[in-house]
């Protein structure tokens, strides 16, 4: 009779069932189709040195009054505009080297002619207005034949804060030379009616940079610069007072307290819309459209836009609306105050027929069908 004899395992015995359990665990993950991974010894896992952080770069050094001029009056154009006898001087920003200008509405208002003087090399170009916002006081303008123009430098208004420092230079008096002023922001977000000049019209507007820099005629539409170069703001608006003559004891002269700027944000913004060919709103793009009067608010007692003056041969004479009507509709639409027709005017064109209802000095309401002429910006 067979009997079993048990077999003692012994601990080579126990390494070699090891081994070839294992031989045959490897055997099937590779018959799977997959290996092993190998892991590395310690001494083959490579040293990591974390490099120091780079150290934070250096904050902008502010320019000297040489500095921002050199950087900025290349960049600057003097303006002229003519209407008849009438002549204003103003400034203007170039926004690209082909001769896109930035300047204020209020300095090409009426002209039928405007020059401009390119400060790096003294050039004349003949100058087109392509485009406007009145309520914001901004046109933009386009050089004939310019090329390789310096671009100035813009920064964002919205950045500003009050009592940073700020430069406004321009073609002070229409000198045809740019003069610096220096000062500092004393307000934002300000709101101010300023007055043309050369026609007495009033126009408010909000959302200034108020500074304290020697803001002059013929300043207008020209840059406001940060301590750093960059334009944040367009010269508009000063408020005129008298202090003595520092060369004349027995003279005053008249010198701005307060002065605005327009945010250099909004006015790219309305610069932009302009290039896009598509006036909407407020902003007018192309050839303006002509009724051919003067007007102002009727008054307290009565709503509408009366006629202070009318163009010869204008379509408004045509209609034969004179001095003392009072415009009241538009195409059906109220007229409530000189505002009133402006907005409508203003993205009209010439050519286009419009419905103008009026009341005249008997009292009598009137209509008429006008073509509108093609007039000044």
């Amino acid at each position: 009779m067979n009997s079993a004899t048990p077999v003692r395992s012994t601990p080579n015995g126990q390494r070699v069932l090891h081994a070839l359990l294992v031989l045959v665990a490897l055997a099937a993950v590779l018959l799977a189709g997959h290996e092993l991974p190998l892991q590395p010894t310690p001494s083959q896992v490579p040293a990591t040195i974390a490099a120091p952080p780079p150290p934070p770069p250096a904050p902008p050094t502010p320019l000297d009054a040489a500095e921002l001029s050199a950087r900025i009056v290349p960049t600057i154009v003097t303006l002229t505009a003519t209407s008849g006898a009438l002549t204003t001087a103003g400034t203007g920003i170039v926004l690209s080297s082909d001769g896109l200008v930035l300047t204020n509405h209020h300095v090409v208002d009426g002209a039928a002619d405007v020059d401009a003087i390119a400060m790096v090399d003294g050039a004349l170009y003949d100058a087109d207005v392509l485009g406007y916002d009145r309520f914001r006081d901004v046109a933009v303008l386009r050089l004939h034949g310019a090329d390789g123009l310096p671009v100035a430098p813009l920064g964002r208004s919205a950045e500003l804060r009050l009592n940073d420092a700020v430069t406004a230079i321009g073609n002070a008096e229409g000198r045809g030379v740019a003069v610096s002023a220096p000062g500092f922001v004393t307000g934002t977000d300000e709101s101010v009616v300023a007055r043309n000049s050369n026609d007495g019209s009033r126009n408010r507007l909000t959302g200034m940079i108020e500074v304290d820099a020697d803001i002059r005629p013929g300043d207008s539409g020209g840059p406001l610069v940060d301590a750093f170069g960059n334009v944040v703001g367009i010269s508009t608006a000063g408020n005129t007072g008298m202090r003595p003559d520092p060369t004349d004891a027995s003279a005053d002269v008249s010198v701005p307290i307060e002065s605005y700027a327009l945010p250099i944000d909004d006015a790219i913004a309305i610069a932009d819309q302009v290039r896009s060919g598509v006036g909407t709103g407020t902003v007018h793009v192309g050839p303006t459209a002509l009724l051919g009067v003067a007007v102002t608010d009727a008054g307290r007692t009565q709503d509408g836009a009366k006629v202070v003056a009318v163009g010869i041969s204008s379509p408004a004479e045509q209609a034969e609306v004179v001095r003392g009507d009072v415009i009241v509709s538009w195409d059906g639409r109220p007229i409530r105050s000189q505002s009133d027709l402006t907005v409508e005017m203003t993205n009209r064109r010439p050519g286009d027929r419009v419905e103008i209802g009026w009341i005249d000095a008997d009292g009598q309401r009137r209509t008429a069908v006008v073509v509108l002429a093609e007039g000044t910006p």
